[in-house]
């Protein structure tokens, strides 16, 4: 065994719920440990410490991102009433992911971690679908109110030179809900800046998609926005033979039904959210996705884009084994590591997450993987694995890859 890799600067941990909490522990022991000195500034975002610190850490973890520049986060449970009840939580706490994203701005791009022997349900795609989505506002960052009684909603917006500005949302004649919502110029700016950049840099033609028919003045500025931020790189985008166009997210998704791939497709933050689900499944597998937050002052945010497998854990809790894909949690990791690796000068840190993303890759292309994949392998030379016998492939391959 190789002297193990050190790090410099710290990468923050944030752990997270449930099954994925589980592998990622495992992925830790069988994957990382072996190979390298771990120097991580760790945050248990458990959803009972969550509630334990009144969500406080949640926000510590985001700012200790912040600080040291990368951070790789586990999935986490954002709770709704039954999970209030199952945990007996003190509120129904904010998604995690919400609250961290708003503190750091930015973009998630979210790709599709292809494989040669699991085809994209949609035949027409070729090449991968990147989903840039926008970080920061809208429903995540929303504020209700659930009424009782009839009564008039209002719009209510108080400058700062006095001025005031109020539209009538709904006249209620009984009870109903109201929700608000916001984004801000400098975000929609930094998501417009970041999409274009990120498009240039994997030499993709950028798709941008708002449904500014119905909501003129919210998704109409951020077509706005785009395509004056365009103007910037108009000129490059043309010098590399790219395009960008705006259309309404109902054409988009008509659009890349058809489409080869190989494009990056930039989304409002809950149109993101729902199409990167989407395209991960088409690709595979929802733990087939790998996912980073970028933010507007170089900080990078590397996540599993998926939930905590619930219904696995729960079996895991009884001593049964699961066959739970643990794709998108070890390409979190990798990233992060990648990224820890370019921006501190340690070229073993890089090669080591090369090497660990391609033997990832060669155990599902020698047929060992999870079920969520099987039945959409077109190789008859199939083996089903369950959590631990996958990393243990996995671990097999990187030895060699590294001896």
């Amino acid at each position: 065994m190789p002297e193990k890799i050190k790090m410099i600067t710290p990468l923050v941990e944030i752990d997270g719920d449930e099954m994925t909490r589980i592998l990622w522990s495992m992925i830790k022991v069988k994957l990382l440990n072996p190979y390298i000195e771990l120097n991580t500034e760790y945050y248990d975002l458990g959803l009972e410490k969550r509630d334990e610190t009144n969500d406080q850490i949640t926000k510590d973890s985001a700012y200790a991102i912040k600080k040291y520049g990368v951070g790789v986060k586990c999935a986490t449970i954002t709770p709704n009433a039954q999970r209030v009840e199952e945990y007996g939580l003190k509120e129904m706490w904010k998604s995690p992911n919400g609250t961290i994203r708003e503190i750091l701005d930015g973009t998630v791009f979210r790709e599709p971690i292809m494989v040669n022997n699991i085809k994209p349900l949609v035949k027409p795609w070729e090449d991968s679908i990147i989903i840039a989505r926008h970080a920061y506002g809208d429903v995540y960052s929303a504020v209700e109110i659930q009424t009782e009684e009839p009564g008039i909603a209002e719009l209510v917006f108080t400058g700062k030179s006095g001025k005031i500005t109020k539209k009538t949302i709904k006249e209620f004649e009984g009870s109903g809900v109201i929700q608000g919502m916001h984004n801000t110029d400098a975000s929609i700016s930094n998501f417009a800046h970041s999409c274009f950049r990120y498009s240039l840099d994997r030499n993709r033609d950028l798709w941008f998609a708002t449904k500014d028919t119905i909501s003129k003045i919210y998704d109409h500025h951020f077509k706005d926005v785009f395509m004056e931020v365009y103007e910037e790189y108009k000129e490059e985008f043309e010098k590399a033979g790219l395009v960008f166009f705006y259309t309404l997210i109902d054409d988009a998704i008509q659009r890349v039904i058809s489409c080869k791939g190989g494009i990056v497709w930039a989304c409002k933050n809950y149109d993101g959210d729902v199409m990167s689900d989407l395209v991960s499944r088409a690709f595979g597998s929802m733990s087939m996705m790998s996912s980073v937050l970028v933010s507007p002052d170089g900080c990078y945010e590397y996540e599993a884009a998926h939930g905590t497998v619930t219904r696995h854990y729960y079996r895991h809790l009884k001593g049964e084994k699961t066959s739970t894909n643990a794709m998108a949690t070890i390409f979190a990791w990798s990233g992060a590591l990648r990224k820890r690796g370019e921006m501190d000068g340690i070229d073993e840190l890089v090669k080591f997450a090369d090497s660990l993303e391609k033997a990832s890759i060669m155990t599902i292309e020698d047929g060992i993987m999870t079920g969520d994949m099987a039945s959409q392998c077109e190789s008859d030379n199939v083996r089903i694995a369950v959590a631990e016998e996958l990393l243990d492939e996995i671990a097999t391959r990187l030895n060699k890859l590294l001896s």
